[in-house]
């Protein structure tokens, strides 16, 4: 019975993963909703629009580099 409990509540604690996941969809979701709400020209909005990902893209592969050292 106690193991049947702990399995549950077990399922109930955020994995860290989990919770990265969590914080990257709530910041994706405020960044389209900021995004929809500017009236700026379409040409700079997609630009924008596309500037995180190439910051994370830039990061991600800076951070394979130095940790291959």
């Amino acid at each position: 019975m106690t193991n049947d409990f702990a399995k549950q509540f077990d399922m109930l604690i955020f994995k860290p993963k989990q919770l990265n996941w969590a914080i990257f969809f709530l910041l994706g979701i405020g960044y389209f909703s900021v995004m929809s709400h500017l009236e700026i020209n379409y040409f700079l909005k997609s630009l924008i629009a596309i500037m995180p990902m190439q910051v994370v893209a830039i990061i991600y592969v800076t951070y394979l580099r130095w940790s291959r050292h």
